[in-house]
């Protein structure tokens, strides 16, 4: 792993660059706005602020969530990406992807379900029992119970992913 940093002050934050290349596993969670890039093996957790690029040489088994990710190399998981997910050549993407704007290169490719636009940003029972990794009868007892936020809308549950989010870390840190 490396880091560069270059700057002072608030302009250190957003100029930093991380480069992992070597092969990590657990959780990775970036408060800061950071430049962060991929370029060995990394299986787990990853929540970034700023720009992540997922190497070419890259493979990665992760929930991801950040804010503009590129990818060039090898991910298997879930990809929240809250700007913009860019898949370049070679590519490979195997999971659910919630992005607003995509963008695919030839050359690159993406097997499972996409989430995009405003739909990206809001969930239903289902996707966010996905999301969560629980059952769907759980997510509607907390809903119902009032524990997770959420409203009905035509008889049916939706989630803002942006609050379920904010709650997932306010249990995380109870």
């Amino acid at each position: 792993m490396a880091i560069l940093g270059r700057g002072k002050g608030k302009e250190e934050s957003q100029n930093r660059v991380l480069d992992v290349t070597a092969s990590m596993q657990g959780s990775l969670i970036f408060r800061e706005p950071v430049s962060l890039r991929i370029s060995g093996r990394f299986e787990g957790t990853l929540e970034t602020q700023g720009e992540l690029t997922i190497g070419e040489a890259a493979q990665v088994r992760a929930e991801i969530t950040g804010e503009s990710i590129t990818v060039a190399g090898r991910v298997e998981g879930k990809i929240i990406a809250k700007r913009s997910l860019k898949l370049v050549s070679p590519a490979v993407v195997r999971g659910d992807v919630w992005t607003p704007l995509l963008e695919v290169e030839a050359g690159a490719s993406l097997d499972g379900s996409l989430h995009m636009g405003a739909q990206a940003s809001t969930l239903s029972t289902k996707d966010l029992a996905e999301y969560l990794e629980v059952d769907v009868r759980t997510v509607e007892q907390w809903a119902k119970d009032g524990k997770i936020p959420g409203s009905q809308e035509g008889g049916q549950w939706r989630f803002e992913k942006s609050r379920v989010d904010e709650w997932v870390a306010t249990q995380k840190s109870s």
